[in-house]
């Protein structure tokens, strides 16, 4: 059977506060109206999945803007939670949009890889969905990637698709991306994520179509390089004969199978027994994984690779 990898993850809001205003988002509240996330309540949460399987803790933050006064604040709590799901054996992945070099060189102390989604390298959004959105600048996201290689951190990116990209807008980004990972090595997956309406989007934009996707796989299975592990949430596709069409055309992993789709609430994901099982049924056999890719353990700090023994002896 063919192996199609998951990560068994648990993810972590230090806050939902961004201020950035995407029309198609779901996750974000205003500045000051969010809560932040302590870490006495994250030490409770992240002592509580003890014997559920979890690996992956994923850091999901919204954004505080980078000339703010809280931006310190916010960055060091980011940091805490992951050394201290480090610290509790679990492997941390944050995404917490577009960070200073800085800021990156040090969540590589405590993180196993980093993320962030490029969307779309067309600057032309900026008048629609991104109208009020600086940091979905494309040029800031890509030289975000580009720090990421510099740093040699192993970095996760991706599309979101329905936004009101062109064709060939999306071709753009997916060469955009290869191009970045032909100087430095560095990106271990790229996320196609189908745009899914939710309650809380503020902008009128239907789901993408599922049989659009399809093409959109096999377009990125012919310019990524073939190192790049392709990967689709399953609880944004349309249909699980959706899923298998796209996992024909070179997906292989799912990404993170959570309690919570945090950026997707209306979504939920099945069980991992019954994906499995569905899975199988079709020859495919679903496994978990790390949030950093093997051929990446050597990169990673040593304090880092001793949390993977098994893994690297």
């Amino acid at each position: 059977m063919l192996p199609i990898t998951y990560s068994p993850a648990y993810t972590l809001v230090p806050t939902y506060e961004c201020f950035n205003r995407c029309g198609y988002c779901n996750f974000r509240q205003e500045p000051g109206r969010d809560q932040w996330l302590t870490e006495s309540v994250a030490k409770q949460r992240l002592g509580s999945l003890a014997g559920q399987g979890v690996r992956e803790i994923l850091i999901l933050a919204g954004e505080v803007h980078p000339q703010s006064a809280r931006r310190q604040a916010w960055f060091d709590l980011v940091y805490n939670l992951g050394k201290m799901a480090l610290d509790l054996g679990f492997y941390p992945h944050t995404n917490a949009g577009p960070l200073s070099r800085s800021e990156m060189t040090s969540l590589k102390e405590v993180n196993f890889s980093l993320g962030l989604m490029l969307e779309q390298v067309s600057p032309r959004l900026l008048a629609t969905v991104h109208r009020q959105a600086p940091s979905k600048d494309p040029q800031l996201r890509l030289e975000q990637l580009q720090l990421a290689g510099e740093l040699a951190i192993p970095f996760t990116t991706g599309l979101l698709l329905g936004i009101g990209e062109t064709d060939q807008e999306v071709a753009d980004s997916l060469m955009a991306i290869a191009e970045i990972h032909q100087q430095y090595g560095h990106i271990q997956e790229v996320i196609l994520q189908p745009h899914n309406p939710g309650q809380r989007q503020t902008d009128n934009i239907p789901a993408y179509n599922p049989q659009k996707l399809v093409g959109v796989v096999s377009l990125a299975r012919e310019i990524l390089p073939a190192e790049i592990t392709l990967q689709i949430p399953p609880n944004l596709v349309g249909s699980f004969s959706d899923l298998l069409a796209c996992l024909a055309a070179g997906v292989r992993d799912l990404g993170g199978i959570v309690p919570i789709d945090e950026v997707n609430p209306d979504y939920h994901h099945q069980s991992v027994e019954q994906l499995s099982q569905l899975l199988e049924e079709n020859g495919y056999l679903l496994q978990p994984r790390f949030p950093v890719y093997p051929v990446y353990f050597s990169w990673l700090n040593p304090n880092l690779q001793q949390r993977l023994p098994i893994l690297i002896n």
